[in-house]
């Protein structure tokens, strides 16, 4: 199957937001979902931003016959700051003063699923079209964010995977990541999570 991975833009806000959102449900409703179903309204609105850690200048998408059907990023250390500074406005201007609520949650999660530090290639928002999963698309897409990595002169990437989910960490395991780490999660509805690292 012929797939063609391109920077995302904004045009893709509804075909990529839903992948993003099933990279980590449990979490992205934990942090951004003050009122039901808000973290998707939030995604959609951070993806059309462009900015920050869910902005879509900083995702990849995978395209099979003109139809998006994955995504993903990569990051290190040193976007970290310009992540923080860039989602604290966005919450600030979509939440208003659930604003209060949101961000503490927010650095819960982080205790969790930690952002990488230095020049990490931190590897996140993984998703893939359930219709097209199974077909190896999954495994192109990360090959595909490590290539990024080594182009860009990092030597180590890394990525985390709830325990709940052992077929992607059965995946990322054939790919050549080890488990390295588990941190326990004791928020409710958020699961413990793996990390996975491997030399690039």
């Amino acid at each position: 199957m012929n797939i063609n991975f391109r920077p995302a833009t904004p045009e893709d806000v509804h075909a990529a937001v839903p992948l993003i959102y099933s990279s980590g449900p449990a979490a992205f409703d934990f942090i951004f979902s003050p009122k039901p179903k808000q973290a998707l309204d939030f995604l959609h609105y951070t993806f059309s931003d462009g900015n920050g850690e869910f902005g879509y200048k900083y995702h990849v998408v995978g395209e099979v016959d003109g139809k998006v059907v994955a995504v993903g990023t990569a990051f290190d250390g040193e976007a970290t700051l310009k992540y923080f500074l860039a989602m604290g406005r966005q919450i600030v201007s979509f939440y208003g003063l659930a604003a209060f609520t949101v961000i503490p949650r927010g650095l819960q999660v982080e205790s969790i699923i930690q952002p990488p530090k230095g020049r990490l290639h931190y590897i996140a928002h993984l998703g893939v079209d359930p219709s097209m999963q199974g077909k190896g698309i999954g495994s192109k897409l990360v090959e595909h964010l490590m290539e990024q990595g080594r182009n860009a002169g990092k030597t180590q990437t890394a990525l985390d995977v709830s325990v709940l989910n052992p077929r992607a960490q059965a995946l990322y395991e054939r790919l050549g990541f080890k488990q390295t780490g588990q941190r326990i999660s004791t928020l409710v509805g958020v699961p413990s999570h793996n990390r996975l690292e491997q030399a690039l």
